[in-house]
């Protein structure tokens, strides 16, 4: 390889590196939905589009509200292509989804691409600003992608330098320090009150955001549940989890072994918690409760407030704080941006040191071929010669010339190839 034309590798490397990209930004959630792929689907399909479309490198990250193919190609990267890809990707898809996907697509190259799943990674890029999931997501994508023999040497370059700048956003700066989402908001105003391990938890509702409520609190060690939802199998799947009892929400009003908390999000349309329903389940308990209600509208009757000494978290109560909270963390975008403006300088010399490195790994095979030839054809008579001590010596001193060689002249041509 002639170091001449490092320049344009170390170029055409990164001008090779494509995303395309699907987010809240540019198409609907349920429409991202769609092109999540099962895992169990994932290495036949994805293997299956690589060698389709002759890609040299490819990753498939999918979150619950995005979903991007990163991939390596030295092909133009047109709307016929990108068409092609969903095509052959997701053959189930009608003719207008083809054509959807396609034309909604963000698509990035080059650094642009690199800065793209900086911003990603760091939060910035995401739904809610400052959620430190996407991270270790973008390292399971990566991780997983790997193990399917998909990536190669670029994506973990990039990759391994995203997870690092990442870390710094998260370490040197306030982006993640205040919880925006509403199931975050409610845990930590549950936990600054110092609720005791052991009470009783009422869990009415088995949804999405009462199971991630119950996440919480099953990793922060509370153990006694009841849980209540208009499907019994899913109440059961719930209880399952957290290791409590599951009925039916038309059971509820046949529950009387009194409760602390309740924690209340139904998809109803009217107040589930009438104050009949709530003084029967205090059974004569006269002591503060708390009920966090995150439906919309409200599971719990307004006049229960008024009636009885309960500490109401709603989920207006919990907006107005994450609203707040979102004001802080825009304030720290410009400081993650400035992170990330460093980061992309810092990659852009990483790759120029990675591609020296792999245009000059055949220097020391070179080498070896050179002392074969001397030692084999070259002077193999004038060796023939030599006693064995001079023939040790002499080894000893090639073996020396061959170390320095491959350690000495390699660093000062990589020296003399960065500076160029």
């Amino acid at each position: 390889m002639k170091f001449a034309n490092l320049q344009s590798i170390r170029e055409n490397v990164l001008e090779s590196y494509h995303i395309i990209a699907f987010t809240h930004r540019n198409i609907d959630i349920n429409e991202i939905g769609l092109l999540h792929i099962e895992e169990a689907k994932q290495a036949d399909r994805l293997s299956m589009i690589k060698e389709q479309l002759n890609l040299d490198e490819l990753l498939f990250l999918s979150t619950c509200n995005r979903v991007e193919f990163h991939f390596c190609s030295t092909a133009t990267i047109d709307f016929e292509t990108i068409h092609r890809f969903f095509t052959n990707l997701y053959p189930e898809f009608t003719t207008d989804q083809h054509q959807f996907y396609a034309e909604k697509g963000s698509v990035f190259k080059g650094i642009d691409a690199v800065e793209h799943i900086l911003s990603v990674a760091s939060s910035i890029d995401s739904m809610v600003v400052g959620e430190r999931e996407i991270i270790t997501q973008v390292r399971q994508a990566f991780d997983n992608s790997k193990k399917l023999k998909l990536t190669g040497d670029f994506i973990r370059l990039v990759i391994r330098h995203t997870i690092e700048t990442a870390k710094r956003v998260y370490t040197e700066t306030s982006i993640a320090t205040k919880p925006v989402s509403v199931v975050s908001l409610a845990y930590h105003k549950l936990r600054d009150m110092n609720i005791p391990l052991d009470a009783r938890f009422l869990i009415i509702g088995a949804g999405v955001t009462n199971t991630n409520m119950s996440r919480f609190l099953r990793k922060h060690k509370f153990k006694n549940f009841v849980v209540f939802n208009r499907t019994l199998e899913k109440a059961e799947a719930l209880a399952k989890d957290l290791n409590g009892r599951a009925f039916g929400l038309d059971q509820l009003s046949d529950y009387a072994e009194g409760f602390d908390v309740i924690i209340a999000c139904t998809g109803a349309d009217t107040h589930v918690i009438s104050p009949e329903l709530y003084h029967h389940l205090l059974q004569g308990d006269t002591a503060r409760k708390v009920v966090i209600d995150i439906a919309l509208p409200q599971d719990l009757h307004p006049q229960i407030v008024i009636d009885h000494p309960v500490t109401h978290i709603s989920v207006d109560v919990l907006q107005k704080i994450s609203n707040a909270n979102l004001k802080e963390r825009s304030k720290e975008i410009q400081h993650v941006e400035e992170i990330i403006s460093e980061a992309l300088f810092e990659f852009k010399h990483i790759q120029k040191v990675r591609n020296v490195e792999l245009a000059m790994r055949e220097v020391p095979n070179k080498v070896k071929e050179i002392k074969a030839t001397a030692i084999n054809e070259v002077f193999k008579h004038e060796l023939a010669e030599l006693d064995e001590h001079s023939k040790e010596v002499l080894e000893k001193v090639i073996d020396f010339m061959e170390k320095k060689y491959m350690s000495v002249p390699m660093l000062m041509a990589k020296e003399i190839l960065l500076k160029n």
